[in-house]
């Protein structure tokens, strides 16, 4: 494999790592417009980043997938429990479009750097 074709591969995974960590975990019913629709699954590792709020903690999720000749050769998930950010006070809009003040969880933010 030639430097070039390397090079072309770690970027093609670094775009694939930013594209999925935009996604947010803020409310999965929402559409995820950013999320990677395929992956190249002749050799790729495919990595999606959570969290989940509980009572007084949220826990961090991270899955990897790894495709090896178009085949899933493993999956690994692993979590970790992280301090919560808190409350903070959101206009949210309900099913009748009507805006109202709501305490929300507040969100990480994820900073992904690939080598």
């Amino acid at each position: 494999m030639s430097k070039i074709t390397i090079k072309v591969r770690k970027i093609q995974i670094a775009l694939l790592l930013l594209s999925l960590t935009t996604v947010t975990a803020c409310n999965e019913s929402e559409s995820k417009e950013d999320e990677v629709q395929n992956v190249d699954k002749k050799s790729a590792i495919e990595t999606e980043l959570s969290v989940k709020h509980i009572d007084t903690a949220d826990v961090l999720i991270t899955k990897h997938k790894i495709w090896k000749n178009n085949k899933l050769f493993r999956e690994i998930i692993k979590t970790d429990t992280i301090p919560s950010l808190g409350d903070t006070l959101q206009i949210v809009e309900d099913e009748g479009g009507n805006e109202h003040s709501a305490k929300v969880k507040k969100d990480y933010e994820f900073y992904i750097t690939v080598q």
